[in-house]
């Protein structure tokens, strides 16, 4: 009898495939995953362990320096608490830093509107914590139509005006980087999600992508199941999927649920549809009004310190499947140029039934 090991069944019979007409499946040994990272490692294709940082500093050390290819990062909150903000604020800071593309899928704004709170979030970040300087939301469309006035109606060019020139050459920089699209309750389905991810490969090659969904209640599923739950499972589903299957981050903004509006504190469980997405998702993260949470006996009798509570969201880690979770960080909020100021912060009152309470 051989001392030699046997070589298995398996190999000496061929590949283990199954074709199905909904696609293939190949089990692969694990020896052949070992096999396979190796040669990636030895050819430096090591980008899916190379995370990418988001640009808060407090979160990105929370979730390991920043979201890896494979990975969903959902953002829940009630509404007015800066989903929208933060998200399109990761998408700037990931777009300015080079390390990878956007995809920023919006459902509620145009693309035109996204560009215009750009703006107005260049002007305050690159003058924090004083904002002098700054341009507000409200007065970039004044800036922009004046703009027109000014020249005559024709031949109007923005970098003329010296309010909107110092963000349009900071976006100027990075705006190859980071794609806006509208989304469309028939066009952007799973699948066509799906489609441009890959397109975007061929296009880029090796170029890195992260897909950001704002919200993720809108995204189309053709024919509309009966049940919300039964949408939102596939939705949340889809995107985790194409995570895993094109090795790209995702970012999706998710829903509250009425319950969850009502409540003192939002929580992951309150998030809309189906428990699919406490399941699916890596990452959770939950932001609430830190007035709205913080025990009154901190604020009755210091109305500076209410007003104080009242710049900041609370951004809790509800669930961090490669780290720490339940940890509550907080940021403060310049909603006016549609931005936050990443440096934030641990927060420092303890978490006692739900609220927040000093030691």
């Amino acid at each position: 009898m051989s001392t030699e090991a046997a070589e298995p069944a398996i190999a000496q019979k061929g590949v283990w495939r199954l074709e199905t007409p909904n696609g293939s499946m190949a089990p692969r040994s694990a020896l052949d995953v070992l096999v396979d990272l190796n040669d990636r490692v030895t050819s430096g294709k090591v980008g899916e362990f190379q995370p990418i940082p988001l640009g808060f500093t407090p979160l990105d050390k929370t979730i390991g320096s920043g979201l890896r290819p494979g990975e969903l990062l959902l953002i829940g909150g009630a509404q007015g608490t800066g989903k929208t903000t933060m998200a399109l604020q990761m998408a700037r800071n990931v777009a300015s830093a080079g390390q990878a593309n956007v995809l920023y899928i919006c459902f509620e704004h145009e693309e035109q509107y996204l560009l215009n709170r750009m703006i107005a979030m260049e002007s305050a970040l690159a003058h924090l914590p004083h904002k002098t300087g700054a341009i507000k939301i409200q007065d970039v469309r004044k800036e922009i139509l004046g703009s027109w006035l000014a020249e005559g109606q024709s031949g109007t060019q923005l970098a003329n005006n010296p309010r909107l020139r110092p963000s349009l050459d900071r976006i100027a920089r990075y705006g190859q980087n980071l794609f806006l699209l509208r989304g469309s309750q028939t066009a952007s389905t799973i699948d066509n999600i799906r489609n441009l991810v890959r397109q975007h490969r061929e296009l880029s090659g090796d170029r890195r992508l992260m897909v950001i969904v704002d919200y993720m209640q809108k995204v189309p599923v053709i024919p509309e199941p009966p049940t919300e739950s039964e949408k939102v499972t596939y939705v949340v589903n889809g995107l985790k999927d194409i995570s895993l299957s094109e090795d790209v981050p995702m970012i999706a903004i998710v829903a509250a649920d009425k319950e969850g509006l009502k409540a003192a504190r939002l929580r992951n469980h309150h998030l809309r549809g189906s428990s699919a997405i406490n399941y699916e998702a890596d990452i959770i993260l939950i932001l609430n009004e830190k007035y709205n949470v913080v025990a009154k006996v901190n604020i009755e009798f210091n109305p500076y310190q209410a007003q104080r509570f009242r710049d900041w969201v609370i951004v809790s880690v509800e669930k961090n499947r490669g780290g720490q979770d339940n940890v509550d960080l907080e940021f403060e909020k310049h909603f006016e140029f549609s931005c936050f100021d990443p440096s934030g912060r641990t927060v420092q009152e303890k978490l006692i039934e739900e609220r927040l309470y000093n030691d």
